[in-house]
């Protein structure tokens, strides 16, 4: 794989300090070997000179929770699709991400290690992705596809080969079930600490698990080298159960309260707000036939969600950015560093949230999520400076180049 130098940019290098002008990034197979003034580098004239032509150079883009085997949709198409069709539906949700300048993922459930396989092998394009498989779900609980009429109707299949269904109940059933996953490849555990906007019978603020099932959870997942618990809280009572359980990451922390802050604070929790959902879902639901339950429940949170992460990050909460995109449509996830602006965070610490903090929250900090030498290139150029216009990367045109793994994936300024 022959060299590669990008200049001719502005280089923001997701550590969160002042950007380099005249910058370049030099590649040399899967690897960044030098980032800085080009008056600096010495050229041996064997590199393949990508012209930024003015933009800017960043670390590729890593959303935290997506859903990338699907989109939602009415329930009547959803059951008269074949079960394999996802398949080939996902492979254009993940080139969609790719080439939104999303170099890494953490899927939230859904996708099982033959996704990431395809990806790995070349297969198709798509992020590099850590695997949740499937999500922990109470009986009756978010996660739950049982509906009012008494019929269950999930939002995407489970209980098949390398994917195994993730309702359970009680101590010991949480813990077989979280053995499972593991099984299966999960690389994060996914629970359901809270209902959610989405299912039918529960709330947000209902909480799921008691505190005892979920340091089971925990505690399972550490025996297997370490590996991460993320809950999908929403709730502030099962938030902080999820704290105290030893949970790494909150998703949407839409109730998140006072005393929630101070334990998340006090245990390093990561955020992943996930903005972007409820929004999606009110723009969104009459196109993709969302519940009415679904857009009651987003109207009544969407005010109180944006407080909450407003405060969050006021009081130096880890904030990781996260979409859940799946509910909205793939390769739209940037729109969420606008939102994030929206709720009080500079320009600048929506990009570190994107990138490094991302990183860390994913423990692939020493791998990528900032622009250093001696850590794979997964790269992007965008078109002008998202400094003076995060807004700018929700439009797609706006990524030019996209470089995962020291691979041009994008390139629409050649």
């Amino acid at each position: 794989m022959a060299k590669k130098l990008i200049k001719n940019g502005i280089i923001v290098d997701g550590n969160g300090g002042e950007p380099i002008n005249d910058g370049i990034v030099v590649i040399e197979n899967e690897k960044i070997t030098y980032v800085g003034n080009e008056r600096e580098y010495q050229s041996d004239g064997a590199e393949t000179v990508i012209d930024a032509q003015g933009g800017t150079i960043l670390p590729g883009f890593i959303d935290t929770h997506v859903h990338m085997m699907f989109e939602y949709s009415p329930i009547a198409k959803r059951l008269e699709t074949p079960f394999s069709f996802m398949y080939y539906q996902a492979a254009n949700y993940l080139k969609a991400t790719l080439h939104a300048g999303i170099t890494s993922v953490r899927d939230a459930l859904g996708a099982d290690l033959g996704v990431k396989k395809a990806i790995e092998v070349g297969l198709i394009s798509g992020p590099r992705m850590q695997l949740s498989i499937n999500a922990l779900t109470i009986t009756g609980g978010h996660g739950d596809g049982y509906t009012v009429s008494g019929n269950t109707v999930d939002l995407l299949a489970s209980d098949y080969p390398g994917m195994p269904n993730g309702k359970c109940d009680g101590v010991e059933e949480v813990r077989k079930k979280t053995r499972e996953m593991l099984r299966a490849g999960a690389e994060v555990i996914k629970v359901h600490a809270t209902g959610g906007v989405l299912s039918a019978t529960d709330h947000p603020e209902f909480t799921q698990f008691s505190l005892e099932e979920l340091k089971v959870i925990v505690e399972e997942a550490r025996f297997r080298k370490g590996v991460k618990v993320m809950a999908h809280a929403q709730g502030a009572e099962g938030i902080k159960n999820a704290v105290r359980a030893g949970v790494h990451s909150i998703e949407h922390g839409i109730f998140i309260d006072d005393e929630a802050i101070e334990l998340m604070l006090e245990n390093g929790t990561y955020l992943v707000p996930t903005l972007l959902a409820p929004v999606a879902v009110l723009e969104t639901a009459k196109e993709v036939g969302m519940p009415d339950s679904a857009v009651a429940k987003s109207k009544e949170v969407i005010e109180q969600h944006h407080a909450s992460i407003a405060k969050a990050h006021q009081a130096g909460v880890k904030i990781a950015m996260g979409t859940d995109a799946g509910v909205m449509k793939h390769g739209t996830n940037l729109r969420e560093l606008g939102l994030m602006r929206n709720a009080g965070m500079s320009t600048m610490e929506t990009i570190v949230a994107s990138t490094k903090t991302a990183a860390e929250c994913l423990g692939w900090d020493e791998q990528v999520g900032t622009l250093e030498t001696g850590k794979l290139a997964d790269i992007i150029v965008v078109n002008g400076n998202p400094l003076d216009e995060i807004d700018a990367l929700a439009n797609n045109d706006t990524i030019q180049v996209v470089i995962k793994h020291g691979q041009i994936e994008k390139n629409i300024l050649s």
